[in-house]
């Protein structure tokens, strides 16, 4: 028979070592930083062969003057200017089209009626790209900021309304019951049920029409603006400044990678049990 001395006491000695889940986790942690820089270089490096001994063209120049380049243009300040003009717009259009879109999935989500209702209107109008929609923001608005804005607003208020959509739809009916059956009314059933369990699609949506809104800007820009990234691409072809060209584009992919880094680090750090699994 066991004596009272001998039970283990059911807690893990304080000196015991890590489990290695945590092991591989802090592995990871700290090699993610490492792989990113390799990843960026596998991808300078690719540019570099590619127009280098493959394409080797003036019209598609090597990282090296394209770097060389946007130093100037950061010295200058002009390139600065660009970039607060452009995502000024984004940032603007962006929420508002998020705040919309994730109001009315939640509405289309959650009743039978208004989905019925809005679903003629909606599966037609976000097939109209919001590139066909420049001229029309154009003669609504006129060139200045809020016909950016609309355009931005209109690249992504579709797809944070179908993914928040899907999100209610994909609620499970028994919490829904079991809701109900502890007494909770529709408001309490909405605020404690259904927004909670969204909240990951909503997040997801608005990941993903983050890419559109760039995508909008640039082609608005180039066509109603006179400061802006896709101002200076425009301006840049006219004249065929190559290397400004490739300044830009290094610029916009810079400012999404930095963009959707940081919209992640929120939802970890501010929303870490909404966080979405991509």
């Amino acid at each position: 028979m066991d004596t009272a001395g001998e039970r283990p006491s059911g807690r893990a000695p304080i000196d015991a070592a890590p489990s290695r889940p945590t092991q591989a986790r802090r592995r990871l942690a700290l090699g993610t930083p490492l792989l990113t820089l390799a990843g960026f270089a596998l991808l300078i490096g690719a540019w570099h062969v590619a127009s280098v001994y493959l394409v080797r063209s003036v019209l598609f120049p090597p990282p090296l003057p394209v770097f060389r380049r946007a130093c100037e243009m950061l010295v200058e300040g002009d390139l600065l200017s660009e970039i607060a003009a452009s995502l000024g717009r984004i940032l603007v259009g962006f929420l508002l089209g998020s705040l919309v879109g994730a109001a009315l999935g939640l509405l289309v989500g959650s009743s039978r009626l208004m989905r019925v209702l809005l679903d003629p209107m909606l599966e037609t109008l976000r097939f109209i790209p919001a590139v066909a929609m420049i001229t029309v923001a154009v003669i609504w608005f006129g060139i200045g900021e809020e016909s950016k804005v609309f355009i931005i607003f209109y690249a992504t208020v579709f797809i944070v309304l179908i993914t928040t959509a899907a999100g209610v739809a994909g609620i499970s009916k028994n919490k829904i019951r079991a809701a109900k059956t502890l007494g909770a009314g529709p408001v309490q059933t909405f605020a404690f049920v259904i927004l909670p369990a969204t909240v990951p699609m909503i997040l997801t949506g608005m990941r993903v029409a983050m890419s559109n809104a760039f995508t909008a800007i640039v082609a608005a820009e180039m066509v109603s603006a006179n400061n802006g990234i896709g101002s200076l691409i425009w301006k840049a072809r006219l004249y065929m400044l190559i290397d400004d060209i490739f300044v830009a584009l290094m610029v916009l992919a810079a400012l999404g990678f930095l963009m959707d880094r940081l919209f992640r680090w929120a939802i970890s750090t501010f929303a870490g049990r909404y966080s979405p699994q991509i």
